[in-house]
């Protein structure tokens, strides 16, 4: 850390810059305020140490030019005139500390350690945030294709305006890196970004998370607790997989869209929020509007400026882009070089996962040490040899399927006439059972996307497959 010390004394001064550099610190000395600002031109210091009354520019003089040339330089202030009124006007002015002659040597070394420290922490501050910036700056969504390249273009043009998102994608396309370079781009990339997985609470915990509770408010409620609409104010809040969201929930958070104020549970006090909200998807919204699982004045509150981010199998020109990414990433760069057959077998495959299963297959082949030369037999066998996948129905008949049995349901009521031989329960029993055995066909057995598939969680999906005798 550079130190300057300033006294016109050299009595004084001398044993104090000999202290101040024993203690490690590189110290230069100055005999008045206008030699310290001739210092202070050719060289940056991390501290002033300066007397308050010298020859011609006084210390709170020199304070004051000190702060308006270079606010981050802390200035500690001596002087044998120390008066409350002196003190006060110096720390009005951005003086870090005052001292009053006389004072031990050990007084200014321990504030120069506190300002060390202090500064230490804010680098620390910088580096990390330096480090997410580089994880979720636009350049890290890489594609070359048309597709990627409009969203790129819609990223840069919504970042600067407060307007809510939708992203749209499926499972491993970007959505979160979208949302964060949205953020990092924007007005508010000095503010929080927070991140709420909407589909991994309960309708209850949901609440709680997004809005906060008072004490009292339910049984383990034992204190106050802000929510994630509290904790970004002035940022963005990123609400993942907003369809999970209960209907009765989208009440409220559409009150929050509209007049950016909520109460917290069990509370009464009204909070407003500064907040930009970034929402995201993996299946149809505007299908669960018209099957009534998601209000229609929240879908267009929303869908005010929706992007879309496309499947990998969309956008297979990027494969070979997207694995020297994150070779880079890995610090593997030139380590593997796929050969012909193997990048056919890449460019053939439909990529489920999409890019985070490139990512894992690329950390798969650098952790296991492939290479240099990576052939069809260091590929997953998914990949070498894809099974065929037999013909089923369509996404649309499947929900429309299901769209059946919910209207069977609402028809029917709770009572159990009997239609047949077979009850009401049985029949919808039966209905659900084709269902999901249909989605299992369909996803090679697959439970999670399976669910998906019907629009279920996962949860909930593995419930009805127990109680069907079907797990």
């Amino acid at each position: 850390m550079r130190v300057l010390l300033v006294e016109d004394d050299r009595v004084a001064r001398v044993p104090l810059r000999d202290d101040i550099a024993e203690a490690g610190y590189d110290v230069d000395e100055a005999g008045s305020a206008e030699e310290a600002l001739e210092l202070l031109g050719k060289k940056g210091y991390d501290v002033v140490v300066t007397d308050l009354r010298m020859p011609g520019m006084d210390g709170i003089e020199l304070l004051e030019r000190i702060k308006a040339e270079s606010p981050d330089t802390e200035v500690i202030v001596i002087t044998a005139y120390g008066t409350v009124r002196t003190a006060v006007r110096a720390m009005k002015l951005g003086a870090y500390e005052y001292l009053t002659k006389p004072f031990d040597n050990e007084e200014l070394l321990l504030l120069l350690e506190r300002i060390r420290r202090m500064r230490e922490v804010m680098e620390e501050n910088v580096r990390l945030r330096r480090r997410l910036e580089e994880r979720y700056r636009l350049e890290d969504m890489v594609g070359k294709g048309h597709k990627m390249q409009e969203v790129f273009r819609l990223i840069r043009t919504v970042a600067s305006s407060d307007s809510t998102v939708l992203l749209q994608g499926e499972t491993g396309t970007g959505k979160e890196l979208a949302a964060h370079a949205i953020h990092e781009l924007s007005p508010r990339r000095d503010g929080p970004f927070v991140k709420v997985s909407c589909a991994a609470l309960s309708r209850e915990l949901l609440e709680s998370e997004l809005f906060g509770h008072v004490r009292g408010a339910f049984t383990s409620a034992i204190k106050d607790k802000p929510g994630k609409f509290e904790l970004a104010d002035g940022g963005t809040i990123f609400l993942d997989e907003v369809d999970d969201i209960p209907l009765e929930l989208q009440v409220k958070l559409l009150r929050v869209l509209q007049e950016r104020e909520f109460e917290r549970v069990g509370g009464t006090m009204t909070i407003r929020v500064d907040v930009r909200v970034i929402a995201a998807t993996k299946v149809d919204l505007l299908e669960r509007v018209r099957r009534g699982l998601f209000r229609e004045d929240l879908y267009y509150r929303l869908n005010v400026v929706p992007i879309r981010l496309p499947p990998l199998r969309e956008r297979k020109e990027d494969v070979p882009l997207l694995m020297e990414h994150f070779l880079r990433k890995l610090g593997a760069e030139g380590r593997i070089e796929m050969t012909p057959e193997a990048m056919k077998l890449l460019m053939d495959y439909d990529w489920p996962g999409n890019v985070r299963e490139l990512e894992n297959l690329v950390e798969r082949l650098v952790v296991v040490g492939a290479g240099p030369k990576v052939g069809p037999e260091d590929l997953p066998p998914e990949i070498r040899s894809p099974a065929p996948r037999e013909r089923g129905p369509s996404l649309e008949e499947v929900l429309r399927r299901q769209e059946e049995l919910e209207r069977m349901i609402r028809m029917l009521g709770s009572s159990e006439p009997r239609l047949g031989d077979a009850s009401f329960e049985e029949i919808v029993e039966a209905k659900e059972r084709e269902l999901i055995t249909e989605a299992l066909r369909r996803t090679g057995g697959n439970k999670t996307k399976a669910a998906e598939l019907l629009g279920m969680k996962l949860s909930t999906f593995r419930d009805k497959m127990k109680r069907l005798g079907l797990a």
